[in-house]
């Protein structure tokens, strides 16, 4: 036994197992004692109030709910809700972040004053606050029956109603799908190593890819249309209220307003570092060859900036998915929010915080493990720091 204690790996793989024992035995002290106490008050532990009717309603939700649903499947429309209004925060966060950070590093000394006084703006107010104002402009829109009219679309106090195609909800599906495919298929088919056209010579199949695609979804469209309806819903007032096309509420319209401004100012910046990174003689020995200024920035620029942008962009996607709480503050119905109410209506808090742990852990762990995928498929190999 002294001789086992005198190896440095036994010592090593016992304090190891002395340090994880002591760390379980007190998550099972805790355990016991929190089972303890909420027995004394009469308080039930455990998860079978997921099937339960909830007894209220959501204000919003992209899936069908009614007060009879049980709990379980109002956690999954907080989880849709929470990824709808984080996807489209991120994808609006991007775009301006893009815009504002190319203004940035632009020659052009207007284009720098105006991305700077954005940038330190929009980056010091804090987002609560920007929730609100946006919050506060929308609900002082007109009325319905002074509705802001265009495209079709109708702006009010009440929320932005939007046409929306008279569809079945899987043809629904099946259409975004591939309105997604219309813009990830022309990348990967100018990315692949499969096809054996050079890389440059590949715009007539990413348009042709694209075009595909888009067919796709109107033969989707044109198959689950609704009998005995118009293809397409557009809003119309009726009475002293609007009717017909898709509401989107100001709750949801003013968290992605705030987390597009305030994500966009950070990622700016991550923008602007990335292209500042790209070497001069990089850029002077594409300029040798003789390749155009677009070519210079697609081919060389672009591609070394997104490698050193990608993994301190992929913490501000992250850190901006769970900005989406914020939703609480002004009654959007999230995640939190669906656990905060669960709280109240149920008395179940270990559980439903538990739950909302779970949750957000998944989802930000599959942000990260889609952003270090990408990382890995881009990275030039052979010029990676070995552990």
């Amino acid at each position: 036994m002294v001789s086992l204690l005198r190896n440095q790996k036994v010592r090593n793989a016992l304090l190891q197992v002395l340090y994880v024992g002591s760390l379980a035995a007190m998550v099972l002290a805790c355990v016991m004692i929190a089972r303890r106490n909420l027995a004394a008050q009469g308080i039930t532990s455990g998860f079978d109030f997921l099937f339960k009717s909830t007894g209220w309603d959501v204000n919003f939700s992209l899936l069908p709910a009614t007060a009879n649903d049980p709990y379980w499947w109002y956690f999954l429309i907080g989880i849709i809700n929470t990824l709808f209004l984080g996807s489209t925060g991120l994808l609006m966060a991007t775009v301006v972040g893009t815009i504002v950070g190319l203004a940035r590093t632009s020659s052009n000394e207007l284009a720098r004053l105006l991305g700077r006084t954005y940038v330190d703006i929009f980056r010091n107010i804090p987002l609560i606050l920007q929730v609100f104002f946006w919050y506060a402009v929308i609900t002082h829109l007109p009325t319905p029956r002074a509705a802001h009219q265009g495209l079709g679309m109708l702006l009010t106090s009440r929320g932005l109603y939007v046409p929306v195609p008279n569809v079945g909800n899987l043809a629904m599906v099946a259409t975004a799908v591939a309105l997604i495919a219309a813009v990830v298929l022309p990348v990967w088919l100018g990315r692949t190593a499969r096809l054996s056209r050079p890389v440059g010579e590949r715009l007539g199949i990413q348009v042709a890819g694209a075009a595909a695609a888009l067919v796709c979804a109107a033969i989707i469209l044109a198959v689950g249309r609704l009998p005995d309806l118009p293809l397409v819903d557009f809003p119309a007032l009726q009475g002293l209220n609007l009717r017909g096309g898709l509401r989107i509420p100001p709750e949801f319209s003013a968290l992605a307003i705030a987390i597009a401004i305030y994500g966009g100012s950070y990622i700016a910046e991550i923008v602007r570092g990335g292209f500042k990174s790209v070497g001069k003689g990089q850029m002077e020995a594409a300029q040798s060859l003789g390749l155009s200024p677009w070519r210079i920035f697609t081919l060389v620029r672009l591609p070394l900036a997104l490698r050193a942008m990608l993994p301190i962009l992929a913490n501000q996607y992250v850190w901006l998915m769970k900005a989406t709480t914020m939703g609480i503050a002004v009654g959007f119905t999230d995640f939190f929010m669906i656990v905060a109410l669960t709280i109240n209506h149920s008395g179940q808090t270990l559980e439903a915080i538990g739950i909302l742990m779970a949750g957000f852990l998944a989802i930000n762990l599959s942000l990260a493990a889609v952003f270090n995928r990408i990382n890995r498929a881009i990275a030039l190999k052979g010029n990676q720091l070995r552990g």
